[in-house]
């Protein structure tokens, strides 16, 4: 067997030259890292225009409704969830030509929750492609478009089945920013429902937010209300890094007035949902609307909970979080991901790391049982969390009345 050929002259000096270059700088690690875990301790200016606008959804809180924008409640109109995530989505694909939409039965028939209805016929088969049963591949496909200019938006069937394009996320839609050196931007919004909804299977229950907060270079936010959905979708698709937008199952069909004028929700910051001084409950998504009804039992025995909805799952908005706890000086977690390896352990440790001599007692969290979600109407209730468990945990935190 012959043996092989030595290096030709240029690749020898080019390997010569290459051998005594310097090390990178320390600081060179975080360089193109566009996304944290938590966001870093600012304060912030009142007066900035980029601020979103504070809102409380109608009926959602207990007694203190305050917090709420004039626009949200005067004039505007109504819509569902679903609605008005793809008003959203519609005006910017008006906006941008180069925003466009990806997934499967996203075309004639709109979306698995009609999101997308009607956006063949108005933009055209180019820019709203429905794709075979094939996640991992139209997820790079999206990821592709997204390197060279457009601005793609991915409608997961279902939050389960984008496990089916863990790869393309983990391995190129997070890394790509960091791993060419700032050379490309990944502008991609990856949207669809999840969560625990009526007896739809272990497969069609999942709540995989932990597992994409574990991806280096994602966003990921988590919408609660109408006003937030839209603003939310509007904010992620012009974000120049890839965004995770959470859709609960259940929520799509919650109604409320928005504005008529156009606006957006910061990506990174929490919502005041309702303002109080005894402990500071931090929740997101459906679970809100759970919190909310336990604090009508709370107040009624004398308690004075405050309700943060987090919506942004990566970053956390520590500003916001702990600006509350300086205040109540206990905290209750509230989820529905699971208890091990959740969101509720990354907050529960970020907020130990930073505000652990602010607080008064053990910060407490609530998640849904470490189960397979059943398909058992019963026992699916049972693995999440409900209530007057979160009456019983406050009760526990803050001592009786």
């Amino acid at each position: 067997m012959a043996m092989a050929a030595a290096p030709t002259l240029p690749i020898y000096h080019g390997l010569r030259a290459a051998a005594p270059a310097k090390q990178p700088a320390p600081a060179k690690l975080t360089a193109h890292s566009h996304c944290r875990l938590a966001l870093p301790l600012r304060a912030r200016a009142s007066s900035s225009s980029s601020r979103p606008l504070r809102h409380v959804a109608a009926n959602a809180v207990a007694t203190k409704e305050a917090v709420s924008t004039s626009s949200s409640t005067q004039g505007g109109h109504e819509l569902l969830m679903f609605e008005a995530l793809r008003e959203g989505l519609g005006e910017e694909m008006e906006r941008d030509p180069n925003v466009c939409v990806i997934g499967e039965d996203v075309g004639d028939y709109g979306g698995s929750y009609k999101v997308t209805k009607g956006f063949t016929e108005k933009f055209g088969s180019w820019r709203v492609l429905d794709t075979p049963i094939a996640e991992n591949s139209f997820t790079g496909m999206a990821i592709g478009a997204a390197m060279t200019g457009l601005r793609p938006v991915v409608e997961g069937m279902n939050m389960g089945f984008l496990l089916l394009a863990y790869n393309q996320i983990a391995n190129n839609c997070g890394m790509l920013h960091y791993t060419s050196g700032g050379q490309f931007t990944i502008p991609i919004v990856i949207r669809g429902p999840g969560g625990v909804g009526r007896q739809l299977g272990a497969e069609h229950s999942q709540r995989l937010e932990s597992y994409f907060q574990s991806v280096p270079g994602l966003q990921m936010v988590a919408c609660s209300t109408p006003y937030n959905a839209k603003g939310l979708m509007k904010a992620a698709i012009r974000c120049e890094n890839p965004v995770i937008l959470y859709e609960h199952v259940l929520l799509y069909n919650l109604k409320e007035r928005i504005p008529d004028e156009e606006y957006t929700c910061c990506l990174e910051e929490a919502e005041m949902v309702r303002p109080g001084s005894d402990i500071t409950i931090l929740t997101y998504s459906r679970m809100r609307y759970h919190v909310t009804q336990a604090a009508k039992t709370l107040v009624d025995r004398g308690y004075d909970p405050e309700i943060i909805d987090i919506r942004s799952l990566k970053p956390f908005d520590m500003y916001t979080i702990g600006e509350s706890i300086k205040k109540t000086h206990r905290v209750l977690i509230v989820e529905e991901c699971m208890r091990t390896g959740g969101i509720g352990a990354s907050l529960r440790s970020a907020i130990m790391e930073t505000f652990w001599d602010e607080l008064d007692g053990p910060i407490g969290c609530l998640s849904s049982q470490d189960v397979p979600t059943p398909y058992s109407g019963p026992l699916e209730e049972l693995t999440v969390v409900q209530p007057p468990q979160i009456v019983a945990a406050v009760e526990n935190l803050c001592g009786k009345k």
